[in-house]
């Protein structure tokens, strides 16, 4: 069986993008792996990107700080997950830290005690240094810095 892909011209394959990049903000990277999933030459990758560019479709300091803001304010991630997950997608290090301005200090503290309070609640283990052990590892996964894991699990289990 002969797979046929569906082709299109440069112009169509912009207005794609254009609507690809206006349904949610997006990074280059992502953008430049839906071209490759295109298969367009090289010349017509530039002509897009700069076009997108251009037109404020694609603006990476944008979608540092609104990247940032959900996953803090929605997934309760901590700036160290936040700050991987940027890298992983290869923004550069000034909207990383531009991103992390995003988030307002003291809602960072309490959104640990939260979750940590909430995690605290739900977890069945009766021996103490299991249970703070597993607090510690949950808080690990969400990113959050090792010292103030540490407070906040001292204060919540004291």
């Amino acid at each position: 069986m002969i797979d046929k892909k569906k082709s299109f011209t440069v112009d169509q394959l912009q207005r794609k993008l254009e609507q690809y990049c206006v349904y949610q903000d997006r990074c280059h990277k992502e953008i430049e792996q839906k071209m490759r999933d295109y298969n367009l030459i090289p010349e017509a990758r530039e002509l897009i990107l700069l076009s997108l560019m251009k037109d404020n479709f694609l603006n990476e300091e944008r979608f540092s700080k609104s990247y940032a803001r959900g996953k803090f304010r929605i997934k309760s991630w901590g700036k160290q997950r936040i700050v991987r997950e940027l890298k992983f997608r290869d923004i550069s290090a000034y909207n990383i830290k531009t991103a992390l301005k995003e988030i307002d200090p003291e809602e960072y503290i309490a959104t640990i005690y939260r979750i940590t309070e909430n995690r605290n609640a739900v977890l069945t283990e009766a021996n103490p240094y299991k249970r703070k052990q597993k607090l510690i590892d949950f808080l690990m996964r969400k990113g959050f810095e090792t010292e103030l894991i540490f407070k906040t699990v001292k204060d919540i289990l004291s």
